[in-house]
Formats: C-alpha cells, structure tokens, sequence
C-alpha cells in the first residue's frame, strides 16, 4: 500500500524545500542559481560538471507559497550570460558555499520534452540576458 499525504502535509514539505536553502534565522542566506552546461552531475553532493552560463542571485522569498501540492518560481528570476554554450542543467546552492548544493535540475525550452526547468533561451553568450520562464516543484504521494 502507498502512503499518501493530504494538500496540507503535502504544502508543508514543499515549503520546507525554500527554508532549508535559505534558513529560518536572520539575517537569511542568499540562494545562488547556476545555468551550466553538459550532463547535470548525478546528484547534488557531486563536483560540478560543464561549463557555468550564468549565475542568478534569487531573492530571499524565490519562491512562491506551496499551493495544491506545488510551488512555483516567485517573481522574475533574469540574469546575464557569463559563458558561451547551450544550457542543460541547474544548480541551486547557498551563496558563499558553492559546495553547497540544494537542487539540481534538467534547463531546456519549453515543450518537449519537458523539462524541470525552463528559459527563454538556452543558447547563451556573454553579457546576453536570460530570463527562467518556468519552475515548479511538485510533492508526491497525493
């Protein structure tokens, strides 16, 4: 038998995704999105693989309250190209820790396939603007 959780529960534990990247205390730790190329490292305690693209300081309350079972991206998540390449993968760490690493993530355009994360564009140049479009997280065992 599958064990199933109500909205509530559901809500909770999604909302507990933001509060561990960024803490509870004051003052609250930044959160640091990195747009990298080539395959995404298999899991979050790995070494970084390809090429950084970009990098997006996310704001304190980056994302919206957990609603439904998801939460999604809060506000506008823009930052400018620092590398040359296709963007492939993300990585969500603490700012000041890039050892740190809370989330990680497939990066394409929208469509198919789909994708955990999506931009406006993934071919990246320096100095060029990019902008996440979508990203959501969804809990499980509705």
């Amino acid at each position: 038998m599958a064990l199933q959780y109500s909205v509530a529960v559901r809500n909770a534990r999604l909302d507990a995704v933001e509060t561990a990247v960024i803490g509870s205390g004051s003052p609250l730790k930044q959160a640091m999105l990195e747009l990298r190329s080539g395959e995404q490292p298999s899991n979050c305690a790995a070494a970084d693989t390809g090429t950084l693209l970009a990098q997006i300081i996310l704001p304190n309350d980056f994302m919206a309250a957990a609603s439904g079972g998801t939460k999604a991206i809060n506000g506008t998540w823009t930052g400018t190209g620092a590398g040359t390449g296709t963007i492939a993968h993300f990585r969500v760490k603490e700012m000041g820790s890039p050892d740190v690493v809370h989330m990680q993530g497939s990066v394409g355009l929208s469509g198919s396939p789909t994708y955990d994360m999506t931009v406006d564009n993934v071919s990246v140049t320096p100095g060029q603007a990019i902008t996440v479009s979508t990203f959501t997280i969804t809990a499980g065992n509705a």
